[in-house]
């Protein structure tokens, strides 16, 4: 982006340039790459709070981070997807046990962060990156890298998971966790870089355009170390089945073929929100037309469309009120790809205006549950 260019000599800009100009790294930018990739937590009700970095969660492209639902006397366990081609996915799980007369932020501070290996056969494992623990010493030491403490573990989180062998998935963005079941869903958006000598049972698709959906449930407790996965949902054009699905619900239609999954949610009931983020070749092509948003039920695999967005817009972030009978959804970035001489959306004002994102408030005419 050619930000470190920019009048030169005034640090707001400098620090950009990462490269090693001086005679030790006090003397330049070369390490401002690190001051990026963390979970930063804000409290909404304080203008006057303090961010804060926390830490022990790893540097990567977190596209968010979800939580399981907290239980009493057990520790706090969050999962978060690096959105990248043949990046992981990551658990944490809290050193102390929750209580909710005492829970703060501050359980984040201590714990672990672990890794997901997915094995063919629909078991799996989550690899501690723990300085400390005997069977990341061993790999780090079989693989020649040397970490100097657990900070520098968490600086590097993509090596110490690659040195963990981690299962390179297919851009891993949001997850969800079934209030009741406490299945965890993950978005994989896609890779169309993946070959066919790099597909697994978990990333079964060569030059992966339409990006799937996998869950897995803890074994035991939600802070294990050991999981069952299956694949919950193929995207693709009409036609698309699920591999090992049964019934015909798995099976895509005209009516709900979709691509590119990336926003997940579940409302209290339990039903899952998929929102999308297809760009480039894949919008308003084919049967896909725009990002839209569709709901899935967990247990019968029936999915519909629920709602269409903008012309070159992304679908991300859904929420009801407690009683489900509002609905916010956000529109980001309509009219993405410009035209000659004007943009490809005027919305939401219309009428050649300057598009804007922004939050859509849904509700139903009989002031019912939305998706009921």
């Amino acid at each position: 982006y050619y930000w470190e260019t920019a009048t030169p000599g005034l640090d707001e800009t400098a620090r950009f340039n990462a490269s090693s100009t001086g005679a030790a790294a006090e003397d330049d930018y070369r390490n401002e790459p690190n001051h990026f990739g963390w979970i930063v937590e804000i409290d909404p009700f304080n203008a006057k709070s303090t961010p804060v970095k926390r830490s022990m969660l790893g540097r990567f492209a977190h596209e968010g981070i979800v939580f399981a639902p907290a239980v009493e006397g057990e520790p706090l366990v969050a999962y978060s997807g690096d959105d990248s081609r043949f990046e992981y996915i990551y658990k944490f799980v809290s050193a102390k046990p929750y209580y909710k007369a005492t829970a703060s932020g501050d359980l984040l501070n201590e714990g672990t962060l672990y890794v997901a290996h997915f094995n063919d056969d629909g078991t799996g494992r989550w690899l501690p990156l723990d300085i400390e623990n005997s069977e990341f010493q061993a790999k780090a030491s079989e693989a020649g890298v040397e970490f100097h403490s657990q900070a520098d573990v968490l600086l590097n989180t993509r090596l110490a998971a690659d040195v963990m062998g981690a299962t390179k998935m297919d851009r891993p963005e949001w997850g969800a966790v079934h209030p009741t079941t406490k299945e965890v869903y993950f978005s994989l958006t896609n890779n169309t870089r993946r070959t066919e000598v790099q597909t697994n049972a978990v990333n079964p698709r060569a030059e992966n355009a339409y990006g799937h959906i996998v869950r897995w449930s803890e074994d035991n407790q939600q802070s294990a170390e050991s999981f069952h996965w299956d694949i919950f949902l193929m995207g693709g054009e009409a036609g698309t089945r699920t591999p090992n699905a049964e019934g015909d619900d798995l099976t895509l239609t005209a009516d709900n073929q979709f691509a590119c999954p990336d926003g997940l949610w579940f409302d209290h009931r339990g039903t899952l929100w998929i929102q999308t983020d297809m760009s480039g070749e894949l919008l308003s092509q084919g049967g896909f037309g725009n990002n839209g948003m569709y709901a899935a039920n967990p247990e019968s695999g029936e999915l519909k469309r629920f709602l269409v967005g903008p012309v070159d817009c992304e679908i991300t972030g859904v929420v009801t009120t407690p009683d489900g009978k509002t609905m916010f959804v956000n529109v980001q970035h309509p009219g993405d790809r410009l035209a000659p001489g004007k943009f490809s959306s005027s919305w939401p004002a219309g009428n050649g205006a300057r598009p804007r994102s922004a939050t859509v408030i849904i509700t139903r005419e009989d002031g019912g549950v939305v998706g009921a």
